[in-house]
């Protein structure tokens, strides 16, 4: 039963998914909606601007091993480590854990006739996705999570980044 409604959220998602990109962009509000239209491909804006859904097993990040941090598109923030990314089956990064207590935001979402958490950037109030109750242990939560709303910063780039306090995390990875 629960491949059948990941299934039916799927075609549901690609449905609207093809709406959104086929449409025309929305005029911009002002200079900085501008200039981040400008910086962010159609579909990230759509994502975080839009708390828009991308196609699942079609984006970046649904099968990405490597060990490092998934930052905020929009500015940066430090929001996820690979550490606590797993194969949830659903065609989208997801997490059972964000990387530090505020590191992300939920809010009711009563879009699409239920009520799930939307998860945001505090730091750029960009939708990242949802959070579900049906995740692993130790939290039981499952962060499933937009590519479109991430940027993946490999471990071993971490330091040329600016991200060099991270580095501790993934020490003990190949």
């Amino acid at each position: 039963m629960k491949k059948i409604l990941l299934a039916l959220a799927g075609l549901a998602v690609l449905a609207a998914v093809g709406f959104a990109v086929l449409r025309p962009a929305p005029a911009a509000a002002g200079s900085e909606d501008a200039a981040l239209q400008d910086r962010l491909t159609r579909m990230q804006y759509y994502v975080t601007q839009q708390d828009g859904t991308e196609p699942p097993f079609a984006n970046a990040y649904w099968d990405n091993k490597a060990p490092g941090l998934y930052v905020d598109v929009i500015d940066g923030t430090p929001l996820f480590a690979s550490t606590t990314k797993y194969e949830s089956g659903t065609g989208w990064p997801s997490f059972w854990e964000p990387l530090s207590e505020g590191a992300v935001t939920t809010r009711p979402d009563h879009s699409l006739l239920m009520t799930r958490t939307e998860v945001r950037s505090p730091s750029s109030d960009s939708h990242l996705g949802h959070v579900f109750t049906d995740g692993p242990e130790p939290t039981g939560l499952r962060y499933c999570l937009n590519s479109a709303a991430l940027r993946f910063v490999p471990a071993d780039q971490l330091d040329a980044e600016g991200y060099g306090e991270y580095a501790d995390l993934f020490a003990s990875d190949g």
